[in-house]
């Protein structure tokens, strides 16, 4: 209690943010139970029957000739996406902590946030162009001498123009947490690795990566969780009639059967499956790195 007294300014800040997460993220919770149910939307939550068997909804999804399809696809997209989106920002953040001309340095980190705050249906828009047969992509192929395609025709190109806008997008924005750790080090130890004769390479793997590793490691935790909640507008826009069930993945599934098809028992399991296997991945990974190094896991 002396404590909490002692804190009681930091409480009073937190307390808005607290009642948001409690309103829309736990109150909300109670609607999983229509993955259970036989639902009806003029009965409600409550009033609907549950489904027998009890798992229903699941067994259905399962065994739905497309679920494997979805699935995979779902999983190489996320893979894909935290393999690249994730080591980036760190990277550009350590480049960017190396760079001596502080007016450089301030004008490449503010151009880099720019695309975060580009709209996903713009971005999408830019893509579609670019990867037109008389798009940028194609003028750069014929540059190397290679033949112009619609890069927009089927999903062969899919997941590389996706997994390029989401590192262009968000590596930048991405840098900020690592960034901020970079500036807590020490400058002493960097006149210290001068005078013992160290190069660039030695002071980014003694000095700056132990700077960085536990926000590092509580990141790739987080992130570990989202591997199969892709971006579901992007996708949704990327797909046309060429495409579409090639790139069918867990989010869009959900869409068609919940809101299109108003299967809403049958999208809640889907997404209820999707949440439970971001929780074990959460886990997971969390006992890894606790294994690896308690210092930096999250419990």
């Amino acid at each position: 209690m002396r404590k909490l007294w002692q804190q009681k300014t930091l409480i009073l800040m937190a307390i808005p943010g607290i009642v948001l997460v409690f309103i829309f993220k736990y109150i909300p919770i109670y609607g999983i139970l229509i993955a259970f149910k036989d639902y009806k939307a003029a009965r409600g939550v409550w009033g609907s029957e549950w489904a027998d068997p009890f798992l229903e909804n699941f067994i259905r999804f399962f065994k739905n000739v497309n679920s494997m399809q979805v699935l995979w696809n779902t999983l190489r997209v996320g893979v894909a996406t935290l393999v690249w989106t994730f080591p980036m920002p760190m990277i550009f953040a350590i480049l960017l902590n190396e760079l001596k001309g502080i007016w450089y340095k301030r004008t490449i980190q503010t151009v880099s946030y720019v695309p975060h705050f580009i709209s996903v249906v713009v971005i999408v828009s830019m893509l579609n162009g670019f990867g037109s047969v008389n798009g940028m992509f194609n003028d750069v192929r014929e540059w190397f001498g290679l033949a112009r395609i619609d890069m927009n025709n089927g999903d062969k190109y899919f997941l590389l123009q996706y997994v390029g806008s989401a590192v262009w997008q968000g590596v930048g924005w991405g840098s900020i947490l690592y960034l901020s750790a970079l500036s807590n080090v020490d400058t002493f130890l960097y006149d210290v690795a001068n005078i013992d004769g160290a190069n660039r390479w030695q002071k980014i793997k003694n000095i700056a990566w132990p700077a960085i590793l536990p926000t590092t490691s509580v990141l790739l935790i987080l992130n570990a969780g989202s591997i199969l909640n892709t971006d579901f507008t992007k996708i949704l826009l990327m797909q046309n009639d060429s495409n579409r069930s090639q790139l069918e993945v867990l989010s869009t599934f959900v869409y068609y059967q919940g809101i299109v098809r108003g299967n809403f028992e049958y999208a809640t399991a889907v997404n209820l499956f999707v949440s439970v296997v971001g929780f074990l991945m959460v886990y997971g990974t969390n006992m890894a790195v606790r294994k690896i190094n308690p210092e930096n896991n999250l419990w």
